[in-house]
């Protein structure tokens, strides 16, 4: 009876665990840049001391979804995308370089760039801070140039900071809790060439909201059907003790 109850505990748990990303995906639908998180079940032998008698389930990740959101045109100056594969430089909470594809840039009264979730943008000299100024420009290589608030000449734009752009290999990149991306060896990725921005248009989320509530629907009846075999497990092995008191 152990065995029964063993698989559809670890089959409940598991299932918990996919909920959770796949909630976690649902609240990130109007998150901009957000890449969702794939999930998958495998069944594995429990491996020990002698024979391995019991099978349990395990949840694993992939992998990322890496499949480009849909573009929204805002006109912003401050609103940028990535054209194509790439991802903006930004400090992570931990202090250490992370990376997103959240272009929803904003200046602090302070004058320093950040993120919509309030996150450093990293030059190639550590977070950008930019002056006062009458106009700001965002080039495709990621280079800040402004018209100096109070200059005079409205024509004449100065480069203030170059945002740094990366791509990364896909062996050496994970998603943590912050739903930033970092590199699995801790070590900064150098600043790449070939990744080029947009601006005054915003990259979306990712997820399917339809799909991901299918996903959290069909999840919901596995959890409820583990819990049925745990029950009819207990069942059964209730009915055993009392024919072997009968005995």
């Amino acid at each position: 009876m152990d065995r029964g109850l063993y698989i559809a505990m670890s089959g409940l748990k598991q299932t918990l665990l996919a909920q959770t990303a796949n909630a976690n995906n649902l609240a990130n639908t109007q998150t901009t840049g957000f890449k969702a998180d794939l999930e998958q079940f495998r069944s594995r032998p429990l491996t020990g001391a002698g024979f391995p008698t019991r099978v349990f389930a395990m949840n694993e990740k992939p992998g990322l979804d890496f499949t480009p959101g849909a573009i929204q045109t805002t006109g912003a100056d401050l609103d940028v995308a990535i054209n194509g594969e790439g991802y903006l430089a930004v400090q992570g909470a931990d202090g250490n370089e992370a990376y997103t594809r959240a272009g929803d840039l904003r200046l602090t009264s302070e004058g320093l760039l950040q993120t919509g979730a309030g996150l450093q943008v990293l030059g190639q000299d550590g977070p950008i801070t930019i002056p006062p100024a009458e106009k700001l420009t965002i080039g495709s290589d990621g280079t800040i140039s402004i018209i100096p608030l109070g200059s005079g000449n409205a024509t004449t734009l100065v480069q203030v900071g170059r945002i740094k752009l990366v791509n990364l290999e896909a062996g050496n990149v994970e998603k943590r809790n912050d739903n930033l991306l970092h590199a699995k060896d801790g070590k900064p990725v150098a600043a790449s060439a070939d990744v080029t921005l947009a601006q005054g248009v915003l990259e979306g989320s990712n997820v399917n909201a339809i799909a991901a509530m299918v996903d959290m629907i069909e999840l919901a009846r596995n959890f409820e059907l583990q819990t049925k075999v745990m029950k009819s497990v207990d069942d059964n092995s209730s009915a055993g003790a009392k024919l072997m008191q009968m005995g």
